[in-house]
């Protein structure tokens, strides 16, 4: 489903995709590991079209989307929860959610309620603080928000930064709850995730990165893989 082929990306003079090339295949989940500073948010703002590659390409189902603008990117069924959530100031957590259903075409309202509904149903908090301010809503709330939000638009693949980064043990857990809920139905996810053992547990395959390149890749099925990441992201 996506392929990203010898991906380069700089930030000024800095080469921080060194030609990276990894892969996503339909009901997968595949993670992406590393130390801090070696490009994995990079690669998920780089298949976003949150940033301008300066060589390789990025294919999603068959389509380019390098050179593609982000709502463009979005619209062919990316969603991207990125690791500062955005929630919007001076917006409700409803309102907040509903600016999820701009990822699609527009839809009838019977169907934008069937959708909200489901939401709500998977993310309890949520309804019970749906007229409450997005950005006073505790930072697992906020999270959880920013996920469900994307998870209106139905994306057929699932980009994921950092989710449970600072956030309490027990909303961890509900986190983790929702994204395997989500793995069952078939949805494609590129995670990045500094809790390496816990996504272990929801990935069918991972890469570590380091200097904006794979140095380990392989499946969690296979104990001799995993040894080779733990090496590789070893501090």
């Amino acid at each position: 489903m996506l392929e990203l082929n010898d991906v380069h990306v700089h930030y000024g003079l800095g080469h921080v995709l060194q030609g990276l090339s990894i892969r996503v295949g339909p009901g997968e989940v595949v993670g992406l590991f590393g130390r801090n500073g070696v490009g994995k948010t990079t690669t998920i703002k780089a298949v976003a079209g949150w940033l301008p590659l300066t060589g390789g390409d990025i294919q999603f189902d068959g389509q380019r989307l390098s050179g593609l603008s982000a709502d463009k990117v979005c619209r062919l069924g990316v969603g991207l929860v990125p690791e500062d959530r955005r929630i919007f100031p001076g917006l409700s957590t409803q309102e907040n959610l509903e600016m999820g259903f701009m990822q699609g075409p527009r839809l009838k309202r019977a169907e934008e309620q069937s959708r909200l509904n489901d939401i709500y149903a998977r993310f309890p908090r949520l309804a019970e603080r749906r007229a409450q301010a997005g950005t006073t809503l505790s930072g697992g709330e906020q999270q959880m928000l920013a996920v469900a939000r994307v998870l209106l638009g139905k994306p057929r693949l699932l980009l994921i930064d950092e989710p449970t980064e600072g956030l309490a043990p027990m909303v961890v857990d509900e986190l983790f709850s929702v994204m395997r809920q989500v793995k069952e139905q078939g949805q494609s996810i590129l995670l990045v995730e500094q809790n390496v053992s816990r996504a272990l547990t929801l990935c069918d395959r991972f890469y570590a990165l380091e200097r904006g390149r794979v140095v380990a890749e392989g499946r969690t099925s296979v104990p001799g893989d995993v040894d080779a990441l733990m090496r590789a992201i070893a501090v």
